[in-house]
């Protein structure tokens, strides 16, 4: 994606959605990536899927590496996760990634010239997922395994960033962890997380951008802000992962059920939808066709960016 990244923008605070009951802010603990599609993904499993599959049918069962104390409902974990470059760009800066039998599950959308936000994209999402499994006996608290999963991701590209032809990369991130009856999301910069929950779909992640400082201070308000002229400000982060050597991301929790989903999606897909349109083509779908049928329609929409969405669901055990 062609985002650009700016400190001179005061950190945003404001959601570019309705809080919902079941969202509360984590504790973590200080640190101690349909048609002609091409998916970008990487699924960590007994049985790896090939990096350049879409993973887009359900998946099997995930134990969380870390339950909570509390007994969690009987339930099981489904997946479906798909990419695709869009209608403009010529290559795919996203990147997913998940591994079923820790479930932690990650979105990237790269930044950076010629094929650098690949890079960035792809990067992040092996790192959070090593560093991640890496913490799966320690005991750690899932929320503080996962932030030093994303900090470890931000060195990484980092580093990775002083390459001169990798010079000005950085990437979104927006990752979830389960912790029991609970899934632990982190975010830095615009791609975002959803809650569904019947047909209701609400955001839980804060967006770090120019478009989320305009909703906090007046100058938009969420229903308009995909249909403002920002003069090419719309794709403007005021966080990212790699940009500096140390990054802050947000962290939030949601209650699990079966019957409640959680979409992860970078800014190539939420970019043409409002909440209720989302929950409508998810009330039309099923769970196998949902991904490709929002990749769909934010391509019929223009597509000008790379698209991908990673849908969990709780279901009964």
């Amino acid at each position: 994606m062609t985002e650009e990244f700016t400190n001179e923008l005061e950190q945003s605070s404001a959601p570019s959605g309705q809080p919902v009951e079941s969202a509360t802010q984590a504790d973590a603990a200080p640190d101690p990536a349909s048609e002609s599609t091409e998916a970008q993904g990487a699924q960590v499993s007994a049985d790896p899927a090939s990096a350049d599959q879409p993973a887009s049918s359900p998946a099997a069962p995930a134990e969380p590496a870390t339950p909570s104390a509390a007994t969690a409902p009987p339930m099981r974990i489904a997946v479906s996760a798909l990419s695709d470059i869009g209608c403009v760009r010529t290559n795919n800066e996203d990147f997913f990634g998940y591994d079923e039998s820790l479930g932690v599950f990650v979105v990237c959308d790269g930044m950076g010239g010629m094929a650098s936000g690949e890079v960035a994209s792809s990067r992040a999402v092996a790192a959070i997922l090593s560093s991640y499994a890496a913490s799966a006996a320690s005991g750690i608290p899932v929320s503080t395994r996962l932030l030093h999963a994303i900090n470890t991701a931000n060195l990484d590209v980092w580093e990775n960033g002083k390459i001169p032809e990798n010079k000005g990369m950085g990437t979104t991130v927006v990752a979830a962890a389960l912790d029991g009856d609970k899934l632990i999301l982190g975010n830095v910069g615009d791609s975002r997380a959803y809650i569904i929950q019947g047909d209701q779909c609400k955001q839980l992640t804060v967006d770090h951008s120019y478009v989320n400082e305009l909703i906090r201070n007046g100058t938009l308000t969420i229903e308009n802000a995909h249909n403002a002229d920002l003069r090419g400000m719309e794709s403007v982060i005021t966080r990212a992962v790699g940009v500096a050597a140390e990054v802050q991301p947000d962290f939030y929790s949601v209650d699990l059920k079966p019957g409640i989903g959680v979409l992860l999606a970078t800014d190539g897909l939420t970019r043409y939808f409002v909440e209720n349109e989302i929950a409508a083509i998810l009330a039309a779908s099923t769970f196998e066709s949902a991904c490709a049928n929002l990749i769909h329609m934010a391509k019929e929409r223009g597509g000008q960016d790379n698209v991908t969405c990673v849908l969990i669901l709780a279901l009964p055990a």
